[in-house]
């Protein structure tokens, strides 16, 4: 006995195979839709099993599983899109002034005593400018090498 059923009305339906045609959509949501279809209690055929959903669709007894769960809690959009962010992203902390001080510290005289401008100490150089709070030498290098 299944726990969790899919029964789609007429328009789910159509929408699930407008969903198919449609170039702009991920493979991913497109076999989530094609499982959503086979499980389908309403088409009036006897439903396929799991393991041959499985054969035919390239994916895991699980996946569907928890796709017809997914249908039952959160609908068809919840199913179809993708999961949202719980944290937003966190801002890059080197921004294009930043960048522009390593450049410029980098292409200047090195110190009095050396020949060359490492990575640590250009970081400590933009460090004791004060341009930023902290940076270390690899994010440094990153940015020289972005900038060749």
């Amino acid at each position: 006995m299944q726990k969790h059923h899919v029964n789609l009305s007429a328009d789910e339906r159509k929408r699930l195979e407008k969903h198919l045609r449609s170039k702009k959509y991920s493979m991913e949501s497109k076999r989530r839709a094609y499982i959503l279809l086979d499980l389908d209690e309403k088409q009036g055929k006897k439903l396929p099993t799991m393991k041959s959903i499985s054969a035919r669709r390239g994916v895991s007894e699980v996946t569907i599983w928890k796709t017809r769960k997914q249908y039952e809690t959160e609908g068809l959009d919840g199913v179809l899109g993708r999961k949202r962010r719980k944290t937003p992203p966190v801002p890059a902390k080197v921004t294009g002034e930043v960048e522009a001080h390593i450049i410029a510290t980098c292409c200047s005289a090195p110190p009095e005593g050396k020949a060359v401008w490492t990575m640590q100490m250009i970081a400590d150089k933009i460090i004791l400018d004060g341009i930023i709070d902290s940076i270390s030498d690899e994010t440094v290098r990153l940015v020289l090498k972005k900038r060749s």
